[in-house]
């Protein structure tokens, strides 16, 4: 076991690794990359990402630094996973260069302190460039020492952060097909599940760090101007579905009939509003919620009346 108990979110990484962090079989951190929203695909990394928060769309947050050391162990730990790692047969001058890479592994024997490795996120485009930049593959610090960009409890919280989505919902409507002018249109959101979502990023044996998303509010542009629509936003979270005799307080009254418009619909963007919490103010600094908006157009018409002569 290395430092002290994990408990998640808290700041618990001691610097001087004595043995090897638990295995984890070559598990990584995966979320997602999506076009040019990239997530987190972690090399070379012992950081596990686990969370209900896994699966949804991401807003396209980026970590600030996209690679980084990790301790892995003290010097006979590290010699001992190298030489495993050897081949059976080798040709002779690879076998010599191979043994050549054991030996700052050798020289540390005996000696206090953790061996540190390069790690970095993929899904980031300056991820590979990163970690080239960081330099040698493996680098020593002494007890109680973090070598520079060693891991830090506020990259961790990046790290989940980064990998943080949240579900992309559809927009409902009331009425549903075609609106009409004056009308009020009730605006409500379905398949976003459970309403938090929360991701951890885990360093075995070493550190935890939780990020909360939690829906709070939802924002609806009509696709148009003022003088055309008239918005109502007491919505709370995922809007309010329609129902008969309720005060209409989440939606739009259009204004004017969308003919004019391109595709004679007037394009509704509705932004689900998701506040972001660090779990135990591990580090001093706030995120700025989690938007995603959804469209959908909106054709709206006028109301004909027919004109009957009598008498």
């Amino acid at each position: 076991m290395i430092g002290k108990v994990i408990l998640a979110g808290a700041l618990l990484f001691a610097p001087s690794v004595s043995s090897a962090p638990p295995d984890t079989g070559g598990v990584t951190g995966e979320a997602h990359q999506r076009g040019r929203e990239a997530g987190v695909t972690l090399k070379d990394s012992r950081i596990v990402v686990t969370g209900t928060g896994l699966s949804g769309k991401s807003d396209g947050y980026r970590i600030k630094r996209p690679c980084w050391y990790e301790p892995r162990g003290n010097a006979a730990d590290m010699l001992d996973s190298q030489r495993d790692a050897l081949p059976d047969a080798l040709p002779g001058q690879e076998w010599e260069r191979r043994k050549e890479a054991l030996e700052p592994f050798e020289a540390r024997i005996g000696q206090e302190g953790t061996w540190w490795q390069r790690a970095y996120n993929s899904a980031d485009p300056n991820g590979l460039a990163c970690v080239a930049a960081l330099g040698e593959p493996y680098v020593f610090a002494p007890p109680n020492t973090t070598p520079p960009a060693g891991i830090t409890i506020a990259e961790l919280v990046e790290i989940a952060r980064a990998a943080l989505t949240v579900p992309e919902p559809k927009i409902e409507l009331n009425p549903d097909a075609r609106s009409y002018v004056n009308l009020p249109t009730w605006v409500w959101l379905s398949g976003i599940g459970e309403t938090t979502r929360s991701v951890t990023a885990t360093l075995p044996g070493v550190m935890s760090a939780t990020v909360t998303a939690t829906l709070e509010d939802i924002r609806i542009d009509a696709g148009t101007t003022a003088d055309r629509a008239e918005v109502k936003e007491e919505c709370g979270p995922g809007g309010k579905p329609y129902a008969k005799g309720a005060a209409f307080t989440c939606g739009v009254r259009y204004l004017r009939a969308s003919v004019d418009q391109p595709r004679d619909a007037y394009v509704l963007t509705v932004t689900s509003v998701w506040p972001i919490e660090i779990e135990d103010d591990v580090v001093p600094f706030a995120y700025d919620p989690v938007e995603v908006g959804v469209t959908r157009d909106v054709p709206v018409g006028e109301v004909q009346s027919t004109v009957r002569k009598t008498g």
